[in-house]
């Protein structure tokens, strides 16, 4: 077992195809092949299953992508710090519902190790695609909320890719509105109130069950509806036809302008916000210090 398989199967994880992870190496896609092959010979496991749509990470195969993983941070570190070889370009990836404090924290990460070189992505997604993303080690951690309409469906979605949750905090939830909305003065807002105004949604693909909104409260019918992609459209259409849509309350001037505003809404509802990761995976430096940041922001807005 080499370093080098190390990181031919850790790539070959991220990528989701040998393809994508041979032109990312550099190397044919036999070689690549043929060196997993080696790998899972010599320790007696299946790291992949091989279907006609990609590769499938198998269950011993999660664990021992979780020690590979530490196996090439340490030795990162080793390099930097004992042999002075130029320091690899940090590689780290998050997968979130709609959170400014998700970004935010993200930033701190970059400003922390990004240094002149960094490989990050943030994928602000839909709610499958982050339990995908994260089992499949596209992502480190993911970041979403269960409440008492989707605990269940979610939670088994979760355990069934074997990720664990963990709470960041609860929160009520608010109507995300523009500050010239004519509900503003406002200081706690109705579904009556709101019935005559548009409704903003994230879309959520093939997946557009109410069990993976992204919106609490998404069962409940409603005359004029709009989903967007992404955060600043929805928020463009929150000022230009007075919509609104329901979140946390927790809002970032620095990201999201001052043009919106948070209103608690009047209902009996909860959502439980949080992080998923793999179950038998220590996080990377970058996982943690992120962790760290996003329980920063939290504690900061709430």
């Amino acid at each position: 077992m080499t370093l080098q398989q190390l990181r031919y199967v850790v790539t070959v994880a991220e990528k989701g195809t040998i393809s994508e992870a041979a032109k990312s190496l550099f190397i044919s896609q036999p070689s690549l092949t043929n060196a997993i092959k080696e790998l899972e010979h010599e320790m007696q496991l299946t790291i992949f299953h091989r279907t006609n749509k990609g590769i499938h990470i198998s269950n011993e195969g999660d664990e021992f992508l979780s020690y590979a993983r530490q196996v090439l941070e340490q030795a990162s570190l080793l390099e930097e710090k004992f042999l002075n070889v130029k320091k690899q370009s940090p590689r780290f990836s998050v997968s979130t519902q709609h959170y400014s404090f998700a970004v935010d924290a993200f930033v701190d990460v970059i400003k922390q190790f990004g240094g002149n070189q960094y490989d990050f992505t943030l994928r602000e997604t839909q709610t499958y695609e982050i339990i995908e993303d994260v089992s499949r080690l596209k992502s480190e951690i993911g970041v979403l909320y269960t409440s008492s309409k989707n605990k269940e469906v979610i939670g088994k979605l979760i355990k069934q890719n074997g990720l664990v949750f963990q709470q960041l905090f609860v929160a009520r939830p608010h109507v995300f509105i523009s500050y010239k909305h004519p509900l503003a003065e406002k200081e706690i807002l109705t579904l009556e109130e709101l019935e005559e105004y548009p409704y903003l949604s994230f879309e959520q693909g093939e997946y557009n069950s109410f069990y993976f909104s992204e919106e609490v409260l998404s069962t409940l019918d409603r005359n004029k509806n709009i989903k967007v992609r992404d955060r600043a459209t929805l928020f463009n259409l929150a000022v230009g036809l007075h919509g609104y849509t329901v979140s946390t309350g927790i809002i970032s001037k620095e990201l999201d302008g001052e043009n919106i505003i948070a209103r608690p809404l009047a209902v009996d509802e909860y959502m439980s916000v949080g992080t998923i990761v793999q179950k038998n995976m220590p996080l990377s430096r970058y996982g943690k210090a992120y962790m760290e940041a996003l329980q920063k922001y939290v504690n900061k807005t709430l």
